[in-house]
């Protein structure tokens, strides 16, 4: 994975050498990002499917004002906010399973799994209970080891900076709630 390769193809004018180059290089990482904001593998493949496109078009435009892998998270990120704004998908509603299978499968998983797998499975419905601008939040500062700065970039409105600070303080926020959420699963001591 190198930032350096795809900025270097888009500076010399291959723009469709540069946009494979991103895909391959950062797309795993950004369909593990949406995967784990939208909660669904189908809807985060179609929001991928949306990401790729924007990336195409979006391609010629790109000024090189921040990295190349800031700049696709902040086009994944964008289209995730359509995604999850659209009328359409907020009437529909998918057929879910039951809530007695629901509990069903706690209660497998709970006595099948180890401590360590039940753990992260807590860990993960804390994580489901966040909201996408939440779940951005962590992925991109922890998962992904962004820095405050690049997090900002991806987080920004046309136009409308985020301001550092204020993210910081919001993820702090975050991280106390979250440590209260484990604490009342009984996932923290």
């Amino acid at each position: 994975m190198n930032d350096d390769r795809a900025g270097a193809l888009i500076d010399a004018g291959q723009l469709g050498a540069g946009a494979e180059a991103i895909v391959r290089d950062y797309g795993a990482q950004i369909l593990g990002y949406l995967t784990s904001i939208l909660r669904n593998d189908a809807d985060a493949a179609e929001v991928f499917s949306q990401f790729t496109e924007d990336l195409w078009r979006g391609l010629p435009g790109f000024r090189g004002e921040c990295p190349v892998r800031v700049w696709a998270y902040r086009l994944a990120w964008h289209a995730a906010a359509r995604y999850l704004r659209d009328p359409y998908r907020q009437r529909g509603r998918r057929l879910e399973t039951t809530e007695l299978s629901r509990i069903a499968e706690e209660v497998r998983s709970s006595v099948l799994l180890g401590r360590r797998e039940a753990r992260q499975r807590g860990i993960d419905r804390l994580r489901a209970r966040l909201s996408p601008d939440e779940q951005t939040l962590l992925v991109l500062r922890l998962d992904r080891g962004l820095s405050w700065r690049e997090v900002a970039t991806v987080l920004a409105d046309d136009g409308a900076a985020v301001d550092e600070a204020a993210l910081r303080k919001r993820f702090e926020r975050l991280k106390d709630r979250l440590a209260q959420m484990a604490r009342e699963e009984g996932l923290l001591e």
